[in-house]
């Protein structure tokens, strides 16, 4: 009999809960022997009633799962980094196995974690603490262990990608559509984890980590979130052949170093995370003898993610079955440096107002020019008056070259506004 202790009766304890019982036959067999949910605890245990767990089962205090000699298997989801970490690192000292879904923990305290796995030679997984129910930990750790991975790009966020779906789809403003996903429950109250790219930045993390085999902390992640797109960023992007997404993007190149940011970005209409909308993730992983392939599905929710817990439960009880616990340590086992973002090279879509007069693009285009900038497209809009709106591509230049480009444009008197600019993504897909 395996026994699982679980720490937490929310949204994605309680989908624990209902899986365990609805599919507990099949989930045996699978693992090879019986499981038993043991004890659960929290701090309000009328959620845990209103599930229908057994009073016997229930308790407010962590020590009763610590200290529970029978207990196997410890499942934490309760969130944040404290008390988490505290209760997870004192169940492994008592040589418990640990699943969690708790992607700010990982991004934050996983060397720690991972050293105390290894120490007391206990199992530790966080399938679900990357984009909810969609495989992609396991896949990176193991079905991929054979290929240097090259890219992983995702879109990790499914209120950011409803909110930019939306906008693309109705043409109303940021604002109008972030309003409706609050009041659709795809928004917090308080928003800014999502929509400032916080939250992608710790999966990234985490992910980067995995796929280079090197630590990548959310402190060493590029964050821009997307509250300055507007409906006419969104409309070039359509009249050039492009959508506008949040992308999370990890990236390796052949001298090993890394880059790992996560901002919009332009993504060609033929890239396959381009046709990824409303409230669905996807990861977009290359690979050096797989090639391309991507991971789909909900990012998110009660029963998608607690699919990635129980399946995590399956292997480790399988790991005990065999007397094969601690197979897999941490395989962040290099270190490579990670770029910072003013030394990438890339393709930019920049937005201007502009005065509509003669010379004035031959003055913008010498600037860009004298700073490595070469453009690639140039659109020019006016709408009566003296000024004019200009959209530019540029060819892939490095960003800081860019940057040096606009602090003069921003000085220029023909210059009134740089009121947007967006990095181009997926290109080689074209």
């Amino acid at each position: 009999m395996i026994k699982v202790g679980l720490l937490g009766c929310g949204t994605v304890g309680s989908g624990v809960v209902e899986l365990l019982d609805k599919n507990l036959e099949t989930i045996s067999r699978r693992m090879g022997d019986l499981i038993e949910l043991t004890r659960v605890v929290d701090q309000d245990l009328d959620k845990c009633r209103a599930l229908g767990i057994e009073e016997s089962k229930l308790s407010s205090n962590f020590d009763d799962i610590l200290y529970d000699d029978e207990i196997d298997i410890v499942v934490e989801l309760i969130g944040g980094i404290e008390p988490a970490l505290t209760f997870i690192m004192k169940a492994m000292e008592q040589g418990k196995h640990v699943v969690t879904a708790n992607k700010d923990l990982i991004a934050e305290k996983g060397k720690e974690l991972f050293d105390m796995a290894q120490a007391h030679k206990v199992d530790f997984y966080f399938e679900a603490s990357v984009a909810g129910g969609i495989p992609i930990i396991y896949p990176l750790k193991q079905s991929l262990a054979g290929n240097r991975i090259q890219e992983v790009i995702g879109i990790l966020n499914g209120t950011t990608n409803y909110i930019l779906s939306k906008m693309s789809e109705e043409g109303h403003s940021f604002e109008d559509v972030l309003r409706e996903a609050q009041e659709l429950g795809y928004a917090e109250a308080d928003p800014s984890a999502d929509i400032d790219g916080l939250d992608a930045g710790r999966k990234i993390a985490i992910l980067a980590s995995i796929a280079f085999n090197s630590r990548v902390t959310v402190d060493d992640v590029y964050v821009e979130g997307i509250s300055k797109i507007t409906p006419s960023d969104i409309k070039f992007a359509r009249e050039l052949g492009f959508v506008i997404k949040l992308l999370a993007v990890a990236k390796q190149a052949e001298d090993g170093s890394i880059q790992a940011r996560v901002h919009p970005a332009f993504l060609p209409y033929k890239h396959p995370l381009a046709a990824v909308n409303d409230v669905y993730n996807a990861v977009f992983v290359r690979g050096d003898a797989v090639g391309e392939i991507m991971h789909y599905g909900r990012g998110a929710g009660k029963l998608p993610t607690a699919s990635s817990v129980v399946g995590d439960i399956i292997d480790i009880g399988r790991n005990i079955v065999y007397k094969a616990n601690s197979r897999i340590s941490c395989t962040c086992y290099e270190d490579k440096p990670i770029l910072d973002v003013s030394q990438l090279k890339t393709q930019f879509y920049i937005r201007m107002t502009v005065k509509d007069r003669p010379g004035v693009l031959a003055g913008i285009a010498g600037v860009f020019g004298s700073n490595n900038v070469s453009l690639a497209t140039v659109l020019q809009t006016t709408h009566g008056g003296e000024m004019a709106e200009l959209i530019l591509i540029t060819h892939q230049v490095e960003e800081r070259d860019l940057n040096d480009s606009l602090a003069v444009l921003k000085g220029m008197h023909i210059v009134g506004n740089i009121d947007n600019v967006i990095r181009l993504e997926g290109m080689d897909i074209m």
